[in-house]
Order: structure tokens, then sequence, then C-alpha cells
């Protein structure tokens, strides 16, 4: 391991083992003066999350670019801060903590016996939406993580995920796909991430203006499977409790080939996702490139 791993793991260890000790109060301050100090270095995740932003609302002036970054990294440290804290929490404060709308589409799917895929963009704390799912509806549930590096990090994410009632699949090694189909025929809950292509093989979506790419994996288990297809926006309010919203299901269309099909149905997460995040953009983690126009390297900063 290089020394810039080890630090990268030290970091994190020490975010999870001395941010959950903190009064909450003292918590949110540290995570907004990090917050603020990140986004005046003005390194490569603040530009381009302000590259981002700049496609979500095209209209901004350079003004309001800078104070939805800035609100930005405050929502991404919040985030952060209130991971470290969610192994702490007693089941009333993470029942507490989330106070989704529609949450029928979910609990009747689940009612219904054919499985459910929960699909969300990099909105708010999904982790938190989920350690509600597992406590507050007493459902377990199966999740992909992204391999991490170094390997002591990515087995940190796992065992606080698993610590939180998920089961979680490494995305890389190809088993992850037919586990999950596994879960869902058998009636059970599956949730993804879905807003940014890990595999370079994604479906080709219109994302606010322009092409983007976003993971087959969650169309082509509704169809292979029969499971319920629903997306989830989140977002932070001016109050602890996060808020969210589990949309309509997404109807796998009734004509066309497997290609076809999959590539309406991401078509529709996408804009499903593009509405959640229009709606609260400083609520968007996207750190990283996402357009397909944005991925040439000769341009701008990752």
């Amino acid at each position: 391991m290089s020394a810039q791993d080890r630090l990268t793991d030290a970091l994190y260890g020490l975010g999870w083992g001395t941010v959950k000790k903190l009064p909450e109060p003292v918590a949110v301050r540290l995570g907004r003066t990090i917050a603020d100090l990140a986004w005046k270095q003005r390194g490569k995740g603040v530009q381009r999350l302000e590259s981002n932003y700049a496609r979500v609302v095209p209209d901004a002036s350079p003004q309001r670019l800078a104070e939805l970054s800035r609100a930005g990294m405050r929502s991404y440290l919040r985030y952060w801060m209130e991971s470290f804290r969610l192994p702490a929490w007693s089941a009333e404060r993470v029942k507490g903590g989330f106070d989704p709308k529609d949450v029928h589409h979910l609990t009747d799917g689940l009612a219904a016996g054919n499985g459910v895929i929960l699909a969300l963009p990099h909105l708010a704390n999904w982790d938190l939406a989920g350690a509600w799912v597992t406590t507050k509806l007493e459902t377990p549930f199966t999740t992909v993580a992204e391999r991490l590096k170094p390997e002591t990090l990515y087995d940190r994410f796992v065992a606080y995920r698993e610590g939180l009632g998920m089961e979680v699949l490494p995305h890389s090694g190809g088993t992850a796909f037919g586990t999950l189909a596994r879960r869902l025929r058998d009636g059970g809950l599956v949730c993804l991430v879905s807003d940014r292509d890990l595999s370079a093989s994604g479906v080709e979506v219109e994302f606010f203006g322009d092409k983007a790419r976003m993971p087959a994996g969650p169309a082509l288990l509704a169809q292979q499977t029969g499971a319920l297809l629903l997306p989830v926006t989140l977002w932070y309010d001016d109050s602890p409790v996060m808020q969210g919203r589990v949309h309509p299901p997404i109807e796998v269309p009734e004509s066309g080939t497997r290609a076809e099909k999959t590539s309406v149905m991401t078509q529709a997460l996408a804009d499903a996702f593009a509405t959640g995040i229009a709606e609260h953009p400083e609520d968007w983690h996207m750190l990283q490139r996402l357009w397909l126009a944005d991925l040439d390297p000769s341009k701008g900063p990752s």
C-alpha cells in the first residue's frame, strides 16, 4: 500500500472513529468549516462540481454558480458527517432522520412479492435513506459498491454499510447481477445508485440537454425478473431531517428488443433524476465527469 493510500485509509478511519463521538452541533459546524475551506481552495473536485451545476442551471451567472458550489460542498460534507455518525445513531434517530414522500410505491411493491429496485442519483445521503429502510421499514436490501483503493478503504465501506443492515456486493467481478436477480426473484429489495456509469458500457441518455451514460443494470434487472423499478430522489432542507420522494414505477415497454426497452427505461430514470436534481442542485454530489462531452481528458478538471 502506498503512503497516499495509507493516509487516505487513516483519514477515513479517523472520521468513523472520532466524528461519530462528537455532539451533533459540533459535527455540523465541523462539516461546514471543512466544506468552506475546500470550496475556497477550488480544487479539481470543486471545479468539476461547478461545471456540472452549469449544465443543470444553464442560465446561472458566475456568482450564482459559485454560491451553488459552496452550498454543494456544504451538502456533501453534511453527507460525510452524517455517514460517519450513522453507526452511533439510535434506531429512533434513524427513523426520524428521513421523511420520504409517496413511500406507498415501495411498500405496495414489496407487498406484491415480485421484488423492488430502488434507483437513486448521488443526491443528499443515500446511506441514511438505506438505514431508514432497514430500520423504519424493517426491510433488508442488497446493493453494490464500487471497488475503492486502497482495499482497506473498500473494506471499511462494506463493514459500515453492512452494519446499517445492507448486503453489499462488489461492483467488479461479474457476479453482482446474478445475485441481485436472485434477490429480486425471491421478492427482495435492491437499491442502486444509478446516475453514473462505471462500466463505460452504459446506456446513452439525454440529461440536461446533452448526452451522458447511465447504468443499464436497473432496467435489465426489471426486465429479467419482473421487479418494480422505482426512481428515488433525496434532498436536504433547513432542518436536520432529510427529505425524499419515491417516484412512480418505470414500466417495461410492451414492444421492442431488450436493448430498446433498456434505452427507454433508462431515459425515464434519467428524467426522474433530472427532476429531483433541478429542484435541489446543491444536493447533487457529482464531483466527477458525467457528460460524454466532458470525458475528453484534455477538457478541464476531472
